[in-house]
Order: structure tokens, then C-alpha cells, then sequence
């Protein structure tokens, strides 16, 4: 169920809160369950963890340490929690793969390619961490010099030693010295890159995210587009140099899927920028000679957006898929005839993807105009709605899904690039179509629920892709979105009345839900799972403690929690 909390202001500075506990909880979970191979690891995400909590309490103490920053009203910072679920759920995915080693079903490559990602994302906070600490320690002039003193050698101390469980890391899978420094700068490539994104994010869309929040964003885009870059890099370098000397490439054999995927959503998101700069050179050639420089009119700017758009995306975008990927025809062509491979099956499930759609879409908005219920409420309509239309098809046609979710999040994007520019003749119907189901998250500026809930649920299905020894790993963003966060909604909302806060809405009855709900559901699927073939693995105690710890971090969170809970649920599930 959606909460609040006090706004960061009049927040009274406790050591111990409840999503802190939680987050201790899963990062000792994560820790216990480490090989000693990856010890190193270990210490890196212990140290980011303490990093964290020790900048989170002393920014909570003085809220106006981060005022400059513009972060989202009635939120706590969220600094702990954004730090450390994407570490910890790269670190999930290598107690995994250890795991399929040991049993000879991976090979080391994806282990090595694993190990970068969790580098990377592991080095963005780190460095965003770094980076907020010396805004806070400019800012507070009022600071006694010893705890100023103290702070410095804490972090100094922490830093040096986290870059010497990096370099430990790193120089275990590299054949060569210089090899381990190349990738040392790849990892300082990330940080700088973390630092400038997270400031643009927080300074563009001022209101729109807690620094919590954006601290995931950040360090997601970054390691996404850092994989763009490092295969490219490595597919010029195989074009021009036969022998891998740099070996920046991640080492694993990359899907037709993946690639189209990737490339799309990183097309679009670079795609503003393609298109400022088109415009500008359009405004510039209408200005005359020593004259002023004119304005284009909305007319010219929807036809220069929408020929932009197709141009950037039907050429450019497709000419890197074919680069850095063996496509013997056009990418898109290509996602014709994979739909048409099994065309009963998958376009059988399109159109009811679209009827249900149409039919969900259309009446909620009319009950969201005319109606009195509470829009929250009616936000988790479309987490059910989620469920009915995720669930069959991750179950019948999991890689079919894979790029139905690429394609549902390129769209969105388009539409939210759309409804922000003001796009004649879509942007302002959207506008005031996407504003009648927002909530305290959303702002003018961005709207990322339906960003969040879509991303909940398929980046778990994205991450299992390869060696999968837990079958319910996938059904994470479905099943603490779809189920447990829907039925704590619902069930607290109506029934609750212990709550577990004194500022906070949300209630014991509605957590017991959730989590009762969840175990439920798992007690189905389970055996539908076994009776498909899949191998299930995972004990019921391991799932109880991952049910449970998602339960809790719903019910004391107050960031986005369609955006951590299924990453929290995913890694402990592959755990």
C-alpha cells in the first residue's frame, strides 16, 4: 500500500528505522550466502553498505544538505537503500552463476561478465557517494572540525579500501597486468559518468525522485549504457584488431533479443538529444541574415520530431544492431519473423494483450473521472491487470515476453518524450490522460509510474536470462507487484488499522496480506513449474525469508517501491 512519510524537514534523525533493518537484513542475507571466491566481493558491499548509512544518517540530520539537489517531498533520502539493491542484486546473480560453475552448466566468461557489472554498478554509487559527501561537507559550515575530521578519515579509509578489493577482484579474471588497469579505468569511467548523470537528473527534473531514487537510476543507466559502450568498443576492436589485446568486452554471447531490446530503449533515451540538436539547426536556418535567431512553429516542430524520430530509429538504431550483432536481415525484420515462428501462439497472445488493454485502459478512466474511489486504489487495478497479462506469457512463451516488454517500454518512453515536448497532435490529450491516474510520485515535469510498474516486472525476467537455477526468480516483479503489493493495498486500505508508523499509512493487517498472498501463489506455481519441466531448487524456509523480507520493505519503505521491491525479491530469490 502507496504511504508517506514526513517530509524530510521535520524527519526526527533515528539510527534505527525500519527500512534500514530491512536493508541489513538482505545484505546479511547476501553476505552469508557468499563462497569464499567471492570474499572480496563481499567486503566491497559491506563497505558501500556502512558508506551509505553513515552519509544517509548525516544527511537526515540536516535535510537542508541535500535541499540543493531538489529531491522529491514527502520521502525520506532513500541513500541507503539506493546504494546498495543494485550491487546486491549483481552480487546475487554471482552467487548464482558460482553455483552453476561448480556444477559445470556455466562457463567462466559469464562469470567474468557478471563480475564487471557488479564493478560497475558497485563503483557508480560508490562514487555518487563520494560525491555527496563532499556537498554536505561544503555545505556545512556549522560542522565541529573533529566530526568534520572524523567523517574524512571514515571515508578516506573506506575508499582506499574498496579500491583494493576491486583491484583484487578485477586482477582474478585478467590475463595480464595492464589488462587489470584498463579495467580499473573502466570502472573509474563509470563513476565520473554516475556523478554527471545523477547531477542532470536531479537539477532537470527537479521534484520528480528521491536521491534515493535517482541513485538507482543512475547507477542503472550507467551500467546499461556502459555495456552499450564496451560492446561496441570490443566489436571495433575485433574489426580492426584480430587479437583481443584490451579484452574490455564482457565476454558473452549476446541474444538477438538482447540486442534489439537494448538498442531501442538506449535509442530513444539518446533520442532528445538528437533531436535538440535538429532542431536547433532548423531554428538557425530560419533566422535571417544578422537578424535574430526564430522560433520554429508547433506545426514544423511535430513534422521535424516525427521524421527525426523514424529517421534515428528505422536507420541509425537498426545500423548499430547489425554492427555489433550477425543480423542477416534487418533487425525489425527479423522481429517479424520471429513473431510469425509460432504465429498461433504469439499473435493469439497480442491480441489479447490489446483487448485487454483496451477494455482495462478505457474503463478505468472513466471510473477514475466520474468516480469517488481513491486513485491508489485504482493504480492497483493495473498491477492486477499486470499479472493477467504477464503471468500466462512468462509461463507459455518466456522469450516472446523478453521482447514484448522491450518493445511496451519503447513505446512508453516515445509516448513520455512525446507528452513532455508537447508534440502537436498528441502531447496535450496525453497529458491530461496520464495525469488522471499519477499519485504523490509523480510530478508535471515526469510521470514514471507506469515506467516503474513495467520495469518492476520485466527487469527480473531480463536478469534470469542464461543459467537459471530458480525457477521463481523470474515471477519476482510479477509476484511482489502483481500480488503481494496489490493485496497489502487493498486488504490494509479497507481493513487495517495497526499501522506501523506513526507517520506512515501503511498497516500490519495489510504487510500480513501481502506476504500471506505471495506464499500462496508460490504454493500454486510451484507445482504448474515442476509439471513444465523446470527444476525447482529452492527451499521453502529461503523463500519464506525472501517473501517476508519483501513484505517488510513494502511496509516501511517510503521510496518507489515498484521500483526496488522486485530487484529485493529477485536477489534473494537467487540466492
Amino acid at each position: 500500500m502507496a504511504g508517506e512519510s514526513s517530509s524530510p524537514a521535520t524527519m526526527t534523525p533515528f539510527v534505527v528505522t525500519g527500512e534500514r533493518v530491512v536493508v541489513a537484513v538482505v545484505v546479511s542475507r547476501v553476505l552469508l550466502s557468499l563462497p569464499l571466491s567471492l570474499i572480496s566481493h563481499g567486503f566491497s558491499l559491506f563497505l558501500l553498505c556502512l558508506s551509505a548509512f553513515l552519509i544517509e544518517l548525516r544527511a537526515e540530520s540536516s535535510p537542508l544538505l541535500l535541499s540543493r539537489f531538489s529531491a522529491r517531498r514527502g520521502a525520506s533520502s532513500g541513500i541507503l537503500l539506493g546504494a546498495v539493491t543494485l550491487p546486491a542484486v549483481m552480487m546475487a546473480k554471482l552467487v548464482q552463476l558460482t553455483r552453476a560453475i561448480s556444477l559445470h552448466q556455466a562457463e567462466q566468461d559469464e562469470l567474468a561478465h557478471v563480475t564487471m557489472q557488479y564493478w560497475a554498478a558497485s563503483a557508480s554509487c560508490c562514487a555518487i557517494l563520494i560525491y555527496l559527501s563532499v556537498v554536505m561537507s561544503q555545505g556545512k559550515k556549522n560542522e565541529s572540525s573533529s566530526s568534520s575530521v572524523w567523517l574524512t578519515r571514515v571515508s578516506l579509509t573506506g575508499t582506499v579500501l574498496y579500491g583494493a578489493a576491486c583491484f583484487v577482484s578485477l586482477s582474478m579474471i585478467s590475463h595480464t597486468g595492464l589488462n587489470t588497469s584498463l579495467k580499473m579505468v573502466w570502472m573509474l569511467f563509470h563513476g565520473l559518468a554516475a556523478v554527471k548523470l545523477i547531477r542532470h537528473l536531479l537539477f532537470t527534473f527537479t521534484s520528480c525522485a528521491s536521491f534515493g531514487e535517482a541513485l538507482l537510476v543512475t547507477s542503472g543507466l550507467v551500467l546499461y549504457f556502459g555495456d552499450f559502450l564496451a560492446c561496441t568498443i570490443a566489436k571495433i576492436c575485433e574489426k580492426l584488431i584480430p587479437v583481443d589485446l584490451v579484452s574490455i568486452s564482457y565476454g558473452i554471447r549476446r541474444t538477438e533479443t538482447g540486442i534489439i531490446v537494448q538498442g531501442l530503449l538506449l535509442g530513444l533515451l539518446l533520442f532528445p538529444m538528437v533531436f535538440r540538436f535538429v532542431l536547433h539547426i532548423y531554428e538557425r536556418s530560419l533566422r535571417k541574415r544578422d537578424g535574430p535567431p526564430r522560433n520554429c512553429s508547433d506545426t514544423a516542430k511535430s513534422v521535424l520530431f516525427f521524421a527525426s524520430l523514424l529517421l534515428f530509429m528505422f536507420v541509425a538504431v537498426p545500423s548499430w544492431m547489425q554492427f555489433v550483432h550477425d543480423f542477416h536481415q534487418h533487425p525489425f525484420l527479423w522481429v517479424l519473423t520471429f513473431v510469425f515462428s509460432e504465429p498461433l501462439k504469439r499473435l493469439s497472445l497480442c491480441i489479447y494483450w490489446v483487448l485487454l488493454i483496451v477494455v482495462s485502459v478505457s474503463r478505468f478512466y472513466n471510473i477514475s473521472r466520474g468516480s469517488k474511489v481513491e486513485r491508489i486504489l485504482l493504480r492497483k487495478y493495473y498491477h492486477l491487470m499486470a499479472v493477467l497479462m504477464f503471468l500466462p506469457a512468462l509461463v507459455l512463451q518466456p522469450k516472446f515476453l523478453d521482447l514484448a516488454f522491450g518493445a511496451a517500454l519503447a513505446v512508453f518512453i516515445a509516448l513520455e518524450i512525446i507528452r513532455i515536448w508537447r508534440i502537436q497532435p498528441l502531447g496535450e490529450p496525453l497529458h491530461h490522460f496520464m495525469n488522471a491516474f499519477t499519485d504523490h510520485r509523480d510530478s508535471e515535469l515526469l510521470i514514471v509510474s507506469h515506467f516503474s510498474l513495467l520495469l518492476g516486472c520485466a527487469l527480473p525476467i531480463w536478469m534470469s536470462s542464461g543459467f537459471n537455477d530458480r525457477a521463481l526468480s523470474p515471477f519476482a516483479g510479477i509476484l511482489s507487484l502483481g500480488i503481494g503489493d496489490t493485496m497489502a493495498s487493498m486488504v490494509g486500505h479497507k481493513y487495517g488499522v495497526l499501522r506501523w508508523s506513526k507517520t506512515g499509512k501503511k498497516t500490519v493487517e495489510g504487510t500480513a496480506a501481502g506476504i500471506t498472498s505471495m506464499m500462496a501463489v508460490c504454493y500454486v506455481l510451484v507445482p504448474v513449474l515442476a509439471s513444465m519441466g523446470y527444476i525447482l531448487s529452492q527451499g521453502w524456509w529461503s523463500l519464506l525469508v525472501a517473501v517476508t523480507a519483501t513484505g517488510m520493505l513494502e511496509a516501511y519503505t517510503a521510496q518507489l517501491d515498484n521500483a526496488f521491491i522486485p530487484l529485493v525479491f529477485y536477489a534473494l530469490l537467487c540466492l
